[in-house]
């Protein structure tokens, strides 16, 4: 089985492993986990630091890892080893709370390149490619290492319907399965 393949059956099975289980085969599998889906080339000329700063989720296929969350943004910076500060965070209105998580990513190919591997808990490492960044680097389509995961950005809370129109158009010509795309709460603003 392809490393996609086994990605994808892992990203479809970790909920119904135990525990114990799901964290050996998640450190097993994810680390290998980084390469971009079959058929999907990476953003390339990449302005790593126009890229740099915060993004708004303004649409994404929902996860364990993301699901409910409302008011998701997530903040690049650069660091001085050449890898990228990443902060993620969402509101949980169940919990009447905010979640954030830190990690580190780095470039598999240069900065250059908009693909990535991703660390928040070492020594498990995902997949991050930017599959489209229009030219003000102002909305961006992201996947992980397979089409399982796809996450529509942009600079600010809310785009227009037709530019986010256009961003389900582009993910479609691309394979991903747009009609179980959510649309992220980023209006109204929660509790501090």
């Amino acid at each position: 089985m392809s490393v996609p393949a086994v990605c994808s059956f892992f990203s479809r099975a970790r909920e119904r492993l135990p525990a114990a289980s799901r964290l050996f085969a998640l450190g097993a599998v994810l680390s290998g986990c980084v390469g971009a889906p079959s058929g999907i080339t990476p953003v390339h000329p990449f302005d790593a630091k126009r890229y740099l700063g915060t993004w708004y989720t303004v649409m994404r296929l929902d996860h364990r890892f993301d699901r409910d969350l409302t008011h998701v943004t997530a903040t690049y910076g650069a660091m001085d080893d050449g890898r990228v500060s990443v902060v993620n965070r969402g509101y949980d209105p169940k919990a009447r709370q905010w979640r954030r998580i830190e990690g580190a990513a780095r470039f598999l190919e240069g900065p250059d390149t908009a693909s990535l591997a991703v660390t928040f808990f070492w020594p498990i490492t995902g997949g991050y490619h930017v599959v489209y960044v229009d030219e003000a680097y102002s909305t961006a389509i992201v996947t992980g290492p397979t089409r399982d995961y796809l996450w529509f950005l942009a600079r600010t809370p809310q785009i227009p319907e037709d530019t986010l129109m256009g961003l389900v158009d582009i993910a479609r010509a691309n394979g991903f399965a747009v009609e179980g795309l959510t649309r992220v709460q980023q209006d109204q603003p929660p509790p501090a």
